[in-house]
């Protein structure tokens, strides 16, 4: 059986790493009381502002009472750790989603708010005779608050003084405080102008729309990073964010809408998109997708060439009717293109040229790149267009 680990989230870790490092507690009384914790030796458990409260059974028929005291943040910390968290509307957001942000808790520290237990912030006090600080039995209670952090960080808000709902209150508070003191205007030089009299008046034009900007905008830098549950990247994030940016200016400027697209076809287009300069490389979005970036630069090619079909006509095979090849087949013969015809499936080739006959009833022309075939322009409903 494995053996208990206390903290499974970073700051549940970070919490144990306090406690053992810098919280100035008994060290020879702290591996105790994890094997206290580890056998579950505690009970009735319970956190409110500033304090801990439990019991813990020893070797005595009845359990010992445990009080931690903890020590609670003064109106000037609170006040610094409120601005804080206020510099970012991600702070708030990420503590509600169930997550402590890294940057916060540094932030906190070193303004002078540290969230983590430091020298002197805990105050054991056990029912036990053993007068070490601390005892083995509130050792153990202060190893268990690692899991109560785990499952919610506003308990080390908690434990400095304020509980979840006072301290989104608070922040609610500010958020709806004017930032800036209005300026003083002057009063009106007239009477001013009667309501019927400004509906009968003439309206102005709508003004022209600005002309479209030269380049896509650049999207913002994301102040925080996303949750680590989310398993969403902010190099990711940044990189979806710029090519949305550059679609919308695609459209801005008169280009075409682009259907649904599939996770596949999008793959493409941004693999497209990459091959002249976008903000993700192929071989990033290869790796990030499982595949091998050879293929995705044959998808990225075919979608450049030929869009949604030509990739459709790389990837795909299928037995259309053989009435389909007629028309094609003469054209080749009459052709003088050198080689003999083949016909496998959708696919006619003959030489270096070869048409492949798509689902949407369109013929793609490709041509042979190395060892490869690749579609070399747009399809056509008439496969002669493409000789």
């Amino acid at each position: 059986m494995s053996r208990r680990v206390f903290g499974r989230t970073w700051w549940g870790r970070a919490w144990v790493q306090a406690l053992e490092g810098r919280a100035k507690l008994d060290p020879n009384r702290l591996p105790r009381g994890r094997t206290y914790a580890r056998k579950g030796q505690v009970g009735s458990f319970e956190v409110s502002p500033g304090e801990i409260r439990a019991e813990v059974r020893g070797s005595r028929p009845s359990p010992y009472r445990v009080t931690v005291r903890t020590h609670r943040f003064t109106t000037a910390q609170w006040d610094t750790l409120l601005v804080t968290i206020g510099r970012q509307a991600g702070y708030a957001a990420a503590l509600l989603d169930g997550e402590l942000p890294s940057d916060l808790a540094e932030h906190a520290r070193a303004a002078g708010a540290d969230l983590l237990p430091g020298p002197g912030d805990l105050k054991p006090r056990c029912s036990c005779p053993d007068f070490a600080d601390p005892c083995k039995h509130s050792a153990a209670v202060c190893y268990l608050v690692a899991d109560e952090v785990d499952a919610d960080p506003f308990v080390l808000f908690l434990l400095r003084g304020k509980d979840r709902a006072e301290l989104l209150a608070e922040l609610r508070a500010r958020r709806s405080r004017p930032s800036v003191t209005r300026p003083n205007l002057p009063e009106p030089a007239g009477p001013g102008i009667a309501p019927a009299e400004a509906f009968a008046r003439e309206r102005s034009p709508v003004p022209s729309l600005p002309p479209p900007p030269d380049a896509p905008g650049r999207p913002a830098e994301v102040a925080l990073s996303p949750p680590p549950a989310s398993g969403v990247r902010v190099d990711a994030l940044q990189a979806l964010a710029a090519d949305a940016a550059a679609r919308a200016w695609r459209l801005l400027t008169g280009g075409e809408p682009e259907d649904d697209l599939s996770v596949d076809e999008d793959l493409a287009r941004r693999a497209a998109d990459a091959l002249h300069g976008g903000p993700v490389s192929v071989a990033a979005l290869a790796a990030e997708a499982g595949m091998s970036t050879r293929e995705l630069t044959r998808w990225a090619i075919a979608w450049r060439e030929a869009g949604r079909g030509g990739l459709a006509a790389l990837r795909e095979t299928w037995q259309p009717p053989p009435g389909r090849f007629y028309e094609v087949l003469a054209e080749l013969d009459e052709s003088g293109l050198p080689g003999e015809t083949k016909i496998w499936r959708n696919r006619v080739t003959r030489g270096a040229l070869q048409l492949r006959l798509a689902r949407d009833g369109r013929w793609y022309r490709f041509s042979r790149s190395f060892q490869d075939w690749l579609p070399d322009g747009p399809g056509s409903p008439h496969p002669l267009d493409l000789l």
